[in-house]
């Protein structure tokens, strides 16, 4: 409910606005205590989601009366997260409040790094780890958007949290992120993007920059001749293909196909639970070497657009939370030629057509 913050100078009309901020208050205190029984004790995720959205959007302000102590729209946020994790047995991420009335989240094994909701003007809050001010994902319970940030997830997975934790800790911590936002899909019908978490065979992660210096393969080309790992040319000297273990295909291509030949990562694996997170957090090869050219490798960040129209609405999509450990080296086919990547060279491929149009739209890279 509304209430009125204007004042009055009048004794007549000041007694009389008293009485009613003294009844706007209590009608909203006592929507207000519904509303955080309801976030406390439902155990459907609509009633959830319901209750969390109206608690972010409340306002409690009065010109005679001070409300209680109370939380801020990023509490219940957090609380929100929280509670959808309890609701499915997920006890990896802990919510606590700090000594400022402030609810933080922990990760395990993550147990060092503190991560809060920051909420911007535009209604979305960035779930953020607090020390490298890195904003992991973005969540918008009434447009029921979620979105991972590519650039903030390789900031600190890759280069940061790398140096004081094995991957295989990584990779716990990361699950619990995208079971939390496979739950959004399933219980709640968001509409969810991945990003470079997106294991799907036929997701092509786009660069950021139209054109690609082929030197980059060719870089790559020389650091493989101190593994086990072959890299390949594609057809129509289309781009380079690395075989890594158990099956895994990482490509560096355009499609010849394709006016724009817009240069992509993509990863390919048989049972399609590998990402190319997962490729820059286990194979320390790839990793070396994106990170050395990071400005011409990195991978656009897509934002997704909601529209009125269920016809042209993105579609949630959701992918196995546990990604596949690397083991074994994979042999290539003893029938398989090899030729260098090298091979490959900037007179054969047809200049980026910068008019193409994509149903998104670029808001930074990773």
């Amino acid at each position: 409910m509304q209430m009125t913050n204007k004042i009055v100078n009048s004794p007549a009309a000041r007694i009389s606005s008293l009485a009613d901020s003294f009844k706007d208050v209590l009608k909203c205190g006592q929507q207000y205590v519904e509303l955080l029984d309801q976030l406390a004790s439902t155990d459907q995720a609509e009633d959830l989601l319901t209750a969390a959205s109206k608690l972010t959007e409340q306002d409690l302000h009065n010109a005679f009366i001070d409300f209680p102590q109370h939380y801020q729209a990023a509490d219940y946020y957090m609380l929100f997260m929280g509670r959808l994790l309890e609701m499915h047995q997920v006890a990896s991420v802990t919510v606590d409040e700090n000594q400022q009335h402030e609810f933080v989240a922990t990760i395990d094994p993550l147990t060092d790094a503190r991560f809060k909701f920051v909420v911007g003007a535009n209604g979305e809050a960035a779930f953020t780890e607090q020390s490298q001010q890195q904003p992991l994902f973005y969540m918008n319970l009434n447009q029921r958007l979620f979105q991972f940030n590519n650039r903030a997830l390789v900031n600190y997975f890759i280069v940061y949290a790398l140096k004081k934790h094995s991957d295989l800790e990584l990779r716990d911590a990361i699950k619990s992120l995208i079971e939390f936002a496979n739950e959004l899909a399933d219980d709640l019908g968001f509409t969810i993007n991945l990003g470079i978490l997106n294991t799907a065979n036929d997701r092509r992660f786009k660069l950021q920059q139209p054109d690609l210096r082929l030197t980059m393969i060719d870089r790559l080309f020389v650091k493989t001749g101190e593994t086990d790992y072959m890299l390949m040319n594609l057809p129509h000297n289309s781009g380079a293909e690395l075989l890594l273990d158990q099956g895994i295909k990482f490509d560096l291509s355009f499609d010849p196909d394709d006016y724009s030949q817009e240069w992509a990562f993509s990863v390919k694996d048989p049972g399609e639970q590998v990402s190319f997170f997962d490729i820059l957090l286990h194979y320390n090869l790839v990793r070396q070497w994106y990170l050395a050219d990071r400005d011409a490798l990195a991978v656009r960040s897509e934002q997704l657009i909601i529209t009125d129209d269920e016809s042209t609405s993105p579609v949630a999509t959701t992918v196995p939370a546990a990604p596949t450990e690397p083991t074994e080296p994979f042999p290539a086919p003893a029938d398989q030629v090899t030729e260098p990547a090298s091979a490959v060279r900037d007179s054969e491929k047809t200049p980026t057509d910068n008019g193409d149009v994509v149903d998104t739209e670029t808001d930074e890279d990773d």
